[in-house]
């Protein structure tokens, strides 16, 4: 499922072949409706009615690229869609329209000692789809259409897993199989869209569901890389499922904090603390939204995030699925 969601391509603002992934998989396990910016929000029904209103969330959103104008010679100018830093997109292979591309920019041998010297930006990159001028690629694209990383899916080394979107498709495949599951109380899943850009879709489904408690499933930036050491790597592949106390948008439950790391310990659970207050997920709109929400937010740790590259670690997987399945009983109480 996770292999079949990272090929899918669906960065904000154009989720419809995710969302339709996400239905088909389950129209037949719960009630769900589309809201009106696209997000879903599933109802399934548990063996019993809890006094308390549980909401799951995870994004349907990938990051991206949006055209903005085409030259005379047939390049196109765009820009990112979500947060991508300019140095990770260069020579990359992308798709825009069904058609395969590539992101150029000025050759090395061409450029001047003082450019040599600074970090390409997204204005001197241009997308080559191989057009000959700007009638020839109107054919194909225009202004508004989305282009995505072309990047295969594929396991290597010691468990490891690389795809693009795997933020936040990991999340969404554990929402889908917990709601493919037997629950013990009713619960509300959200499939969100346009996280990357603001967390829209969240403001809308946490203010339809007005939950007591609300659990956002994201994939978080690991950066245990060579010569990075203690609290700057963030997280560590490996080492299980990452839960935050704060990040930059978001001061999480402390309680439900607690009661997540006393759950990992009980079941004998791999989990680890976010040791990085930086970045945001959903989470930022559910715990503000009508009458408030108490949230926790419970992460996949990810190299090379928002790029055609990320890696993540099918271990950490197998301990974040554990830790929501012990977890979400405990929520009601």
């Amino acid at each position: 499922m996770l292999k079949e969601l990272c090929r899918l391509n669906g960065t904000s603002g154009d989720e419809k072949a995710i969302r339709d992934y996400i239905i088909s998989q389950i129209e037949t396990y719960c009630e769900y409706r589309v809201d009106n910016l696209g997000s879903i929000t599933a109802f399934k029904k548990g063996a019993d009615k809890p006094e308390k209103r549980v909401m799951l969330c995870a994004h349907m959103d990938e990051v991206g690229f949006i055209i903005k104008d085409i030259d005379e010679n047939g390049y196109l100018s765009f820009d990112t869609v979500g947060g991508i830093d300019a140095k990770v997109i260069a020579g990359r292979n992308i798709t825009v329209n069904g058609l395969n591309g590539v992101i150029g920019l000025k050759p090395i041998h061409l450029l001047s000692d003082d450019e040599k010297g600074k970090s390409p930006s997204i204005k001197s990159m241009k997308i080559d789809i191989g057009a000959k001028s700007r009638e020839d690629a109107l054919k194909f694209v225009h202004p508004g259409d989305y282009a995505y990383f072309s990047s295969d899916y594929y396991e290597f080394g010691d468990g490891y897993i690389k795809a693009k979107a795997l933020d936040d498709r990991i999340g969404c495949m554990l929402l889908i199989e917990l709601i493919k599951s037997d629950l013990k109380y009713d619960t509300y899943f959200c499939f969100n869209v346009q996280e990357e850009v603001g967390l829209r879709g969240a403001a809308c489904t946490s203010y339809q569901v007005q939950a007591d408690v609300s659990v956002i499933l994201e994939a978080t930036t690991a950066a245990d890389l060579c010569g990075v050491t203690g609290g700057d790597r963030v997280c560590v592949l490996g080492q299980g499922a990452v839960v935050s106390f704060m990040d930059g948008r978001t001061v999480y439950d402390r309680a439900l904090y607690s009661l997540a790391m006393k759950t990992a310990e009980k079941n004998n659970i791999a989990v680890q603390t976010k040791t990085a207050i930086a970045g945001g997920n959903d989470a930022g709109a559910v715990q503000t939204s009508g009458k408030g929400s108490r949230v926790l937010a419970v992460s996949l740790p990810c190299r090379y995030i928002h790029s055609c590259a990320s890696v993540v670690k099918k271990s950490d997987i197998d301990e974040t699925r554990k830790l929501l399945n012990a977890l979400l009983p405990e929520l009601y109480d």
